[in-house]
């Protein structure tokens, strides 16, 4: 096997972990694996499922808005499979399917939403690995209570609320 058959194995291999550290790092709450994922600042196209324009967020805020979001659930899976890679010297890109599901128990309807569809994911080649430079979600199909991600939000925001109020109390006493 040539040397260039063997990189192109090495990179495919480091690449789909790479990705696949994107969802475990978020599903089992490990946010420095999340974090290494990242170049330092990422484009994000989530327009598909929040209809917001794609924007670019620094790695430290992209982890600190995944943290806020996924506390707020009882639990969350994203699974992925099916890598499609492509690579050109130091970048490249992988499209994963992706299934993810959100769960969080509530009166308001039922404590799941899932959905499925593909991230395409660029990476950049770097001195410690293949990073994240871009995530692209397109969503192709949801079931569930699309409410449980706003239930979530909510649910982080009015803890750190009753947090800082309790926390004036007792500065004040």
């Amino acid at each position: 096997m040539s040397d260039d058959r063997i990189q192109w194995l090495v990179d495919r291999a480091e690449i789909t972990e790479t990705v696949y550290g994107y969802a475990a790092g978020m599903d089992t709450r490990d946010w420095e694996l999340y974090r290494s994922v990242f170049m330092p600042e990422v484009q994000l196209d989530f327009s598909s499922y929040s209809g917001q324009p794609a924007s670019v967020q620094t790695a430290d805020e992209l982890v600190e808005g995944a943290k806020f979001l996924i506390s707020g659930l009882d639990a969350s899976q994203h699974s992925m499979s099916n890598p499609r890679i492509s690579i050109d010297g130091d970048t490249a890109e992988c499209i994963v399917y992706a299934v993810a599901d959100h769960i969080l128990v509530n009166e308001l309807g039922e404590s799941s939403y899932r959905f499925g569809g593909y991230y395409t994911d660029g990476l950049v080649r770097t001195s410690a690995g293949w990073k994240i430079a871009s995530v692209r979600l397109t969503v192709s199909w949801h079931r569930g209570n699309k409410h449980v991600l706003r239930l979530a939000y909510d649910r982080v925001k009015a803890a750190r609320a009753a947090s800082a109020t309790a926390e004036a109390t007792r500065s004040l006493s």
